[in-house]
């Protein structure tokens, strides 16, 4: 039993041994193929890398004489570029220069309008602070009316502060013609309603301003017609002066009540044109008086003219005969300076007569000539006489 067992592992030992040597037989064929295979390989690429070495030399001088192109350009366009920038920068300085030139121009301009804002803010606040002075808003329009009565009317024609019988001083008094009593301007209107008026927020408030506001001025109406409407003394019809033209407008247009109770107290309320107007009817009133007054100083004037007139006139007259008499001497003058010079003319047109040889002359003359001998006999000399 022991054979067999043994025999059957020599057999497959000795199967081993020849598959293993025919396995390796096969790969050492297979690595010298491989390795045949891998010179070949290797062959080719060293001939695919000469060939590589080749090309990239090729495209390295293709790169290099491309790059020195691409240089050139570069370098050029960086030239131009470089010179259109600063053209442009140049450009572009000069014009933020000028920019900055005219920036400075209207600046000094806004620092002068904001100089003058400045000077406006004050004086608009100095009027503020005048108007909210009771004493001083009634001095400014005092100031006003001074100045339009005093730049309209003569000097005499009007008194401002004048007192009257009453011991009351108005504003300003202005003296009728023909012996009339003055016109009395009251300036001191009532501005405190007013203002409070324009400055109310709410309808109720506004509403009381108003109401506050035809209070006052009903009250300074019945002042005026009480302490300046005296019989007599003044005229029956004061001015109430109002010293703007928007408070005057929105007086008739708001409150046709304080106009009606003013117009029926006597009292006309006037703006500042009005008031010029109303001067200007004055003063037209003023020079016709003074035309009146000095009519028989010019009926004087015109008669002692005509006196020197007449007197002119027999002056005139006198001369006159003067140069008649003396224009006939100057025709006899001339008449005599006529003769003479058509004597003188006929003595530049006198002919003479030579004697021929045969002692026969010229051709008798008529009868008004005269023959005048010469004292050498030869010569005759024809002298005609006319008148």
């Amino acid at each position: 039993m022991r054979e067999p067992s043994l025999q059957l592992a020599c057999i497959v030992a000795a199967l081993v041994i020849l598959s293993w040597t025919v396995v390796s037989h096969r790969a050492a064929n297979r690595q010298r193929e491989a390795a045949v295979v891998a010179e070949m390989r290797l062959g080719e690429l060293l001939r695919a890398q000469n060939e590589m070495q080749g090309r990239v030399a090729a495209m390295a001088e293709v790169f290099g004489a491309r790059q020195a192109e691409t240089n050139q350009g570069i370098n050029q366009r960086l030239d131009g570029l470089t010179q259109r920038l600063g053209q442009s920068i140049s450009e572009q300085t000069r014009t933020t220069h000028e920019n900055l030139r005219r920036l400075q121009e209207r600046l000094a301009v806004i620092d002068t309008a904001q100089a003058n804002i400045q000077s406006l803010a004050k004086d608009v606040v100095g009027l503020q602070a005048i108007l909210a002075n009771k004493q001083t808003r009634g001095a400014f329009g005092q100031a006003r009316m001074e100045t339009i009565v005093a730049d309209g009317l003569p000097i005499g024609a009007y008194e401002f502060q004048a007192q009257l019988a009453n011991g009351v001083r108005p504003d300003c008094v202005i003296r009728m013609p023909n012996g009339q009593p003055p016109l009395v301007i009251d300036a001191k209107f009532p501005l405190e309603a007013w203002n409070a008026m324009g400055g109310a927020g709410t309808p109720e408030a506004s509403k009381a301003a108003s109401q506050q506001f035809r209070r006052d001025m009903e009250v300074h109406i019945r002042d005026i017609s009480e302490k300046y409407l005296q019989p007599g003394e003044t005229q029956d019809t004061a001015f109430l002066f109002v010293p703007s033209e928007s408070i005057f407008a929105s007086i008739h247009e708001s409150f046709e009540g304080i106009v009606q109770r003013a117009h029926r107290a006597r009292i006309v309320i006037v703006s500042p044109s009005l008031l010029l107007l109303s001067i200007q009817v004055l003063q037209a009133l003023l020079k016709d008086q003074r035309m009146r007054e000095q009519a028989h100083v010019i009926q004087g004037e015109v008669l002692r003219l005509m006196e020197d007139l007449g007197r002119l006139d027999d002056r005139v007259r006198k001369l006159h005969g003067h140069f008649t008499s003396a224009q006939k001497d100057v025709d006899q003058i001339l008449t005599s300076t006529e003769k003479l010079a058509r004597r003188g003319a006929r003595i530049g047109e006198m002919e003479f007569e030579v004697l021929t040889s045969q002692g026969a002359t010229a051709p008798s003359p008529p009868a008004t000539e005269r023959a005048v001998e010469s004292r050498t006999g030869q010569l005759k000399l024809r002298v005609v006489d006319e008148d």
